[in-house]
Formats: C-alpha cells, structure tokens, sequence
C-alpha cells in the first residue's frame, strides 16, 4: 500500500510541515513504493547502515512488475519493454555481485543465483533496452535494406529541394519529420509543380507535403517492417515463454528490489543533503540534540529531553512553542519510517510509538457546521480509541473560555496517559499549567524572551511556566503603542501580578521537587556505596584466610621436606631436597625499612626468629645473651624484636613474613679453637629454634687442635644427644655428624 492512499499519514505530513522534505525523498526511489518498510526494522535498519558505509551507482528506474508477472502467470506474451523492465533488475544485481562485497550485503548479493535460461534472454538486449538484431542475421538484412531505401528517399527528396521549378515554393531546403512521414516544407500552389500528400500545416502557414516519387520507397519499407514485427513478436513470444518457467525468480528479484530500493533511497537521500539515518528505540523517551526541522532554514537547532509522559511548552507568542511542538513529532515520524533527518545521532534518542498523532489546524469548517471546540472534542475522542501513541496538541485551550477548559483538559491528559500516550502540548494558559505542573511526569518548558531587544530567542528553558507577552507581541507586530498602553491599564496590575506568582509559585514548587529528588538519589547512592564496601571488606577477609591457610600449609610442607633432606646420606640429596624445600617456602616481601635505632637492655621481652625470650646479659649493643626454651644464645641486637609492641592490625592488608631456614652444616675450617667453639654454639643454638634435630660440622683433621675442641664442646652441651665421626663420603674424621 502507497502511503499517498493514506489519508491519515498524508494528513499527518501536512500537519508537520514535512510535504517538501518527503517529496525530495520520494525521488531517490527507483519506483514508487510504500514509506514503510515491512518486516523486522531492526534488520532493515541494519542492512541500511551497511549499505550507508559503501559506495554505489543508483539503481535505474523500473516499473512496477505486478502487471508483468500477471501476463506471465498467463502465459501471456511480454513487449520487449516490459521484458527489459527485467533485465534491468538482474543486471542491477549482479553490478553488486561483480563487486564481492563483505558483511550482509555480500551474503544478501550471493543470494541471487541467474538462471542460465534468463542469459539467453538479457543477451539480447542492448544496454539501452534496444533489441540487438545484430544477433539474427534475417533481421541484420532486412535492417540494412530499410536503411538502404530511407537513403534512397533522403536522396530523392534532396533532388527536389535542389528543383528549379519547385524553388520558389519552398519554405526551406531541410527534409522534415511529421507522422513518420518524410515532408517538405512548401508554400501555397506547391500543386502545380509538386504532387504529394499534405501530412500538416506550419505556424507560419506553410504546408507539409510528402511527394508521390517516395511512395513507393515507403511502400517496400512498410513491408519490410511488417516482416521484421513478426520475427520480432517470435522473439517476445519465445522470451515470455522462458520467463514464464522463471516466474519464481522473477517473483523473488521484484520483492528484493523492492526492500533494496526503500535502503538505497534512504542511504543515497542522506548522503545528497548531508543528513543522519536513525531509527526509533524500544521505548518512549524522546531526546533531541541539534535537531532541524527540514521546513526551516537558517534555524536554531532544536535540543530537548523529552523522557516524562507530558511536555508542557508556555511562553512569548511566536516564540517558536507550535514549531516545537512539530519537531519533537517529526524526528518521531521520521525515525519510526527511517527517513533521513537533520540531527546528533549520537547524543539522540527517539522512543517508538504505535502511532503519532497531532491536533494543530483549527477543525471549524462551513460545510460541516462545526465550531473550534466542537472539532477539538471530536479530536480527542478519536485520541481515547488509541492506545501508546505520540500526540501534539497546539494551543490546547483554543476555541472556549480558557478558565473552564483548564478543569477539563486537565483530567483529559491524565486519562490519556493512562492510555498509554505520550503527549506535547502549547498553551498560553497559566492556570492548566500550573494544575499540571504538581505531577511527577510533566516536564515544563517556556520560549524566552528577550525584554531588553523586546524579540523572541526562539530558545527554551526547562521547568518553568513562560509569559505570553501578547502586549509587546502586538506592539512589535504594528499595533499602535496608544492602544497597547490602554490595553494594559485595562488589564490591571494586580492580574498581571497574579500572573506572576503563578509562573513564580510553580517554578519554586517544581525547584522544590527537584532538590528532594537529588537528596533521595544522593542518599540512595551512598546506601549502595556502602553495602558495596560491606561487601568488599567480607570478600577482603575470606581471602586473607584463604592465604594464611595457604602460607601455613606450604610452611608445615617446607619443614618435613627439610627434615627428609637431613635425613638423607647422599649430599646432593640433600642440596636437591633443600632446592626443593626453598621452592615451596613463600617468597618473602621484603618491605622498605625505615632505619632506626631500637634499645635494648637486660630484662626486656624480645622475639628470635620465631621463638620468644629473655635478654639475661648483654655483651654491648650490638650484642646480647638470650634465653630461649631454657637455653642461652648469643646473638646480634639487630635479630631481634620487641614483643611489647602492639602493632596496629591493618583492615586491608596481612603481611606474613618468614625466615629462611638456619643451614644444615657448619664449616669451622681455618678457625682457632676459641672462635670455633663460639660459631659452633651460635649454630647448634639456631638449629634447634628452627627444628633441626641432626647436623653436620666439618672442623678437618690438620693438627688435631680444632677436632678436638669441637668433641669437648659437644661433649658439654646439654641438647646433643649424641655425635660420631662423618661417613666417607661426607668428610670422614674431618666431620662430625651431631643429633640434637
């Protein structure tokens, strides 16, 4: 269905203002089809995005294919125009196939697969459509003898124009065209020196004659054009014939042409007037930014956010409310049928809707014996058999006392949106606007005005009621200042002040509104701000648990490892064990240290590696004796701690440090007895804080001094259990294997 045989969409689109714009579109189509495009939209707007980002030639003109594939389905016999109406389409398609495009509309071209019985038939066409008779050499010859006798007239009518006698009755010496007939151009009494047949009169009063000496010629060119019509109708019939067995094809390529021709013409219409393709949300929120509407020209762009159910436009006469009320329900049109508009399309958002709908002519009409109001009512119970429409309803009160219409109209909006609707609406009336103004869903708009220039701004402000300014709007259009002064004095302050705090009141209730209405989000955002953080301290701790588990496991299996490798005879073994029981130590987080000298003194509580003691003596402050267990050791004041220090725990970080395990050897070599016996306590002393129960020593043989000083301290110290000579293999007499 045509959208001309629409009376409701054409009714619509003179509403709007948008007859030029749709007509300068409706040229870009290559035959005429409906506005809407049938089928998912957001696959047509898909394939019209994809075609926007390529470059290509225009379709050519083509008919319409209903009367074609009638005479078809017939069996009926095609002119070789309507057959070419065709092959127009097909070659069309396979100029794109020829291209190998990508995406969707590579995978669409590929869809066309051309019969090999169609290439008999196109080949027969010329790219003008003309019949190639070059392709069939009876009617190569006939064509070369037409030819051959229109020479022969052109010839002979030459003789005659080059005629003495018939000189002075003509009117000029060219060979004319009239009725496919071959003429000359002669004056009156052209008879007793030329006989012909009078084809047609001149403006001039001339006279066009055809002469008998052609007569014949034309006579054997009309029998050979006989002959030629009839090869040429086995030709159409022959074609048809094939066509025909192709009518699915052809019933495909036509559907197909058609949904390619709504694309291209919207794609090649934008790009030609530099506009944007947008197509209509799931929703009804209505945001324009730097939206045209295609019947101004040098105007401000348009940009409002439409997202509650009334927008309620006020303010100066002629200050642009009426054609802002069209723009808002043409960029919906536009988008619900993708026609290509002036606009952001990246900052807009434009809602779908069933329907749009505008009141905006005056519906009182002679014929009809209906008044303004009257009309209006009509209007709006239409509206009310709709549902989930978009409608624009200019200057709302027109036509009855404005006083009893604000009552009314009031509680007509409130039931239309329970219908679903979404509603613009101009009004000069304060009183409507300030019983709207207490919903939630009304958003308020006023044109501004510019007292100083006393000139409309053709601008808008959000969430206030506007003056009409009807004084200075008459003033500035030719009413003397004489009678707008009287006007006012007859007005009186005291309305024009009610006027006031009715715009002031509203404004400051609507302030009001908006401010709790931060205040709530506000509160509601640190609600969730902290319920998050709630959450993310659980989290922090179930994770920090996790560690601490894993940091004790890997410690407790970095120990037996350890154990085993001291247990081990073979040395390697050993170092392999040890390498091993390193991998599964956790790597230590070497913090910054802040250098600092720390005091200790006889008495004080301190940490050792990872057991805790006494300071019993101290040596100087670098040194100190320690009792650990029921042991004394001597160790440097750097390796120790505090324990009184009470650290602050950390809400977000644990940091777990461990020290490296004290090694399984200890080589005296070189040393004299007494700096022997000092290293050997200090080494026996840190593997048994670390749980070694079995070491090696290695003090050589050489003199014998150092051996046996190394048995007579063993043999004294209270937690060696026992020691012997080393195997062979591990340094023999030169060491000795000791079990704490």
């Amino acid at each position: 269905m045509r959208v001309e045989n629409n009376p409701k969409i054409d009714t619509l689109i003179n509403q709007l203002d948008l007859n030029d714009h749709i007509s300068l579109f409706r040229q870009f189509f290559s035959r005429e089809s409906s506005l809407y495009i049938e089928g998912d939209q957001e696959l047509h707007y898909r394939y019209i995005k994809a075609l926007d980002a390529i470059e290509f030639k225009a379709p050519p003109k083509v008919g319409d294919f209903t009367n074609i594939k009638f005479h078809l389905k017939k069996q009926g016999v095609l002119q070789f125009e309507q057959i070419f109406e065709i092959v127009k389409v097909v070659r069309y398609f396979r100029y794109f196939q020829n291209r190998e495009l990508e995406g969707i509309i590579g995978e669409w071209m590929e869809k066309f697969i051309i019969e090999p019985k169609f290439l008999e038939v196109e080949k027969y066409f010329t790219h003008e459509g003309k019949f190639d008779e070059n392709l069939d050499e009876t009617l190569f010859n006939l064509g070369s003898r037409v030819k051959e006798h229109k020479a022969n007239i052109n010839e002979s009518l030459k003789r005659l124009t080059s005629s003495q006698k018939l000189s002075p009755y003509l009117i000029d010496t060219q060979v004319h065209l009239i009725n496919d007939e071959e003429c000359l151009l002669v004056r009156g009494g052209f008879n007793h020196v030329l006989k012909g047949a009078m084809v047609g009169r001149s403006s001039s009063g001339g006279f066009y004659v055809s002469p008998d000496l052609i007569l014949k010629t034309k006579e054997q060119i009309r029998y050979i054009n006989e002959e030629r019509e009839a090869i040429f109708y086995s030709y159409a019939k022959e074609f048809s014939s094939k066509l025909s067995e192709l009518l699915p094809f052809i019933n495909f390529i036509d559907k197909e042409f058609t949904k390619f021709d709504n694309y291209q013409a919207r794609v090649l219409f934008a790009k030609s007037r530099d506009l944007q393709l947008i197509k209509s949300k799931k929703d009804s929120k209505i945001v324009l930014e730097g939206f045209i509407h295609p019947a101004l020209h040098n105007a401000k762009p348009t940009s409002v956010n439409f997202s509650k159910n009334i927008l309620m436009i006020t303010g100066v006469n002629a200050g642009g409310k009426t054609m802002l009320l069209k723009s808002i329900l043409s960029a919906a049109f536009m988008a619900k049928y993708i026609i290509p508009m002036k606009v952001n399309e990246h900052k807009s958002h434009i809602g779908g809707f069933k329907q749009v709908l505008a009141i905006i002519d005056d519906p009182q009409n002679v014929k009809n014996d209906i008044s303004t109001f009257a009309g209006r009512m009509q209007e709006f119970s239409k509206i009310f058999e709709c549902r989930d429409a978009l409608v624009g309803v200019d200057e709302i009160e027109l036509g009855t006392d404005s006083d009893e219409a604000a009552a009314l109209f009031k509680v007509i909006l409130d039931e239309l949106i329970l219908k679903g609707h979404k509603i613009v609406v101009t009004t000069h009336h304060k009183r409507l606007a300030a019983l709207m103004a207490d919903r939630e869903d009304v958003e308020l708009m006023a044109a501004i005005y510019d007292e100083k220039n006393r000139v409309p701004t053709y601008e808008f402000m959000h969430g206030i009621i506007g003056k009409s300014y009807a004084f200075e709007t008459a003033q500035r259009y030719g009413i003397s200042n004489k009678i707008v002064q009287e006007a006012k004095a007859l007005y009186g302050d005291n309305s024009e002040k009610l006027n006031l705090l009715i715009e002031r009141g509203s404004q400051l209730e609507r302030e009001l509104k908006q401010k709790h209405k931060k205040v709530d989000e506000k509160l509601d955002e640190l609600e969730t701000k902290e319920r998050e953080l709630k959450d993310e301290r659980a989290r922090v701790f179930d994770e920090l648990e996790r560690e601490k588990n894993m940091l004790k496991e890997s410690y407790k299996t970095a120990i037996d490892e350890a154990k085993k490798a001291a247990r081990a005879g073979d040395m390697k073994a050993i170092h392999r064990a040890m390498n091993e029981a390193n991998k599964k130590l956790p790597l230590e987080k070497k913090e910054p240290q802040i250098a600092h000298v720390t005091e200790f003194k006889v008495g004080d509580n301190v940490k050792y590696h990872s057991k805790k003691g006494v300071i019993v003596a101290m040596k100087d402050k670098k040194e100190a004796i320690v009792e650990v267990d029921g042991m004394r050791v001597r160790v440097k004041t750097s390796q120790l701690k505090h324990t009184q220090i009470i650290k602050q725990k950390s809400t977000t970080d644990i940091k777990v440090n461990v020290q490296k395990r004290a090694g399984l050897k200890c080589d005296l070599h070189g040393m004299r007895a007494e700096e022997a016996t000092e290293v050997l306590d200090k080494f026996i002393s840190d593997a048994l804080i670390n749980g070694w129960d079995e070491v090696i020593v290695y003090h050589g043989i050489g003199t014998g001094k150092l051996s046996y000083a190394v048995k007579e301290f063993l043999k004294t110290h209270p937690r060696v259990k026992k020691f012997e000579d080393a195997p062979q293999h591990l340094g023999g007499f030169g060491a000795k294997v000791v079990t704490l």
